[in-house]
């Protein structure tokens, strides 16, 4: 499965997914994720950035940056 593969997504839902290496992996269906940083929903189509290691999503760059920053200080 990856971020193309939404055939399955019920409309309005929070999705859990197994964040990998250049991939997720949809453990509860849904159209959105939370940001870690901001808690803003992130569409499954529009999600570009997150932690494999931390398994948490992020909204863009800025907040990835200031996930890593804070995590790696």
């Amino acid at each position: 499965m990856n971020a193309l593969d939404n055939s399955f997504t019920p409309a309005g839902e929070l999705a859990l997914l197994r964040y990998g290496d250049g991939e997720f992996i949809v453990l509860r269906p849904g159209r959105f994720v939370l940001c870690a940083v901001t808690g803003r929903k992130i569409a499954l189509d529009d999600l570009r950035y997150w932690s494999p290691g931390l398994q948490e999503a992020y909204a863009g760059p800025a907040q990835a940056l200031e996930r890593w920053r804070a995590v790696n200080g």
